[in-house]
């Protein structure tokens, strides 16, 4: 029984190697044929300059549209290669490695999807353990490892772009280099970076909504903010109201006619100065409120309460202003 069962086995694996020879002298005959002028059987010779295959012997061009696979740059030392060089992943400023080290995959499977033993998984928990401590030499890097952390978090919370978490990490950066953290927390800086990078990249989001997803109150919220602003010379315009609103109207579903009111009764706000000393927020949401009236769409100051997290005193305080605002232009 054992020497039938050998012999199968045997067997098998001769002809699977009969299988793979003929398919690798199959491949190999194919591509000397493709090395073989048609005409008279010479060698082909690549001319890269012209981007043609041909006979070296006969010159007949047998390929006149090869792809040229090598860089569309020249360089003429290492140095310059490798700075024009664009192989690999990208850097990204959101990561305190800025993305150049090795992450090991949580789960505990191989690269056919079979799970690991025991024992395997025990040595890839070692792994993963001695990389996070190599990935995190000293405490500056622990430091800024959490921090970004937090923006990221932050950030998808408050659905703002990639490039607001790129700029948001870049000041935190700053804020780090500059020694700026000593007395204040890592979490009331990342918070103060967001939102500060948020305002510069015109995609604002009131002091309110990140104290909601922050791990800090408001008040140290915004000394946090003051603080890195005037010290790393940050140029950022005062908030416009007008900003707030296309987010506004699409969470509450408003069409863009009345989007398109709103902004109009913003401006007219702003050219009478109704919208000094006032909340950009509370305005917007009031802009927005009184849009929808005009264009008789139903919302009520509850539900713009809701989403712009403004009190409901405050939007008919201001709604009212802005409609006299209106009503004394059209009047002039």
């Amino acid at each position: 029984m054992t020497d039938t069962t050998t012999t199968r086995t045997y067997s098998k694996d001769a002809t699977a190697r009969d299988v793979i020879e003929s398919e690798r002298d199959e491949s190999q005959r194919v591509d000397d044929e493709e090395q073989i002028c048609p005409e008279c059987g010479g060698n082909l010779v690549q001319d890269n300059e012209r981007g043609e295959t041909v006979c070296g012997e006969c010159g007949l061009v047998v390929e006149d549209t090869v792809v040229d696979r090598g860089p569309e740059w020249r360089a003429f030392d290492a140095a310059e290669r490798d700075s024009k060089s664009r192989v690999g992943a990208p850097t990204t400023k959101m990561m305190h490695d800025k993305g150049l080290s090795t992450n090991i995959g949580w789960q505990n499977k191989d690269a056919y999807g079979k799970s690991l033993s025991p024992r395997q998984r025990e040595q890839m928990q070692r792994l993963r353990t001695w990389n996070e401590r190599f990935r995190t030499r000293d405490s500056k890097e622990r430091n800024l490892k959490q921090a970004l952390g937090e923006i990221d978090r932050m950030a998808s919370a408050l659905g703002l772009p990639e490039n607001v978490r790129e700029t948001a990490s870049v000041i935190y950066r700053r804020a780090l280099n500059d020694d700026l953290l000593p007395g204040r927390s890592i979490e009331g800086v990342a918070t103060a970076s967001l939102y500060a990078a948020a305002r510069m990249a015109d995609t604002p989001r009131s002091l309110d909504e990140l104290e909601k997803v922050s791990r800090v109150e408001k008040m140290e919220l915004t000394r946090t903010y003051r603080y890195i602003v005037r010290e790393l010379k940050l140029e950022i315009k005062p908030a416009d109201p007008e900003q707030y609103v296309p987010r506004f109207a699409s969470e509450l579903g408003l069409s863009d006619e009345a989007e398109r009111q709103a902004r109009e009764l913003l401006r007219g706000a702003k050219e009478t100065g109704v919208h000094s000393g006032k909340s950009p927020v509370g305005l917007a949401a009031a802009a927005v409120y009184a849009a929808a009236l005009l264009t008789n769409e139903k919302v009520t100051q509850s539900e713009v309460s809701a989403v712009a997290d403004i009190s409901e005193v405050t939007i008919r305080n201001r709604y009212k202003e802005l409609l006299e605002v209106q009503d004394s232009n059209m009047l002039a």
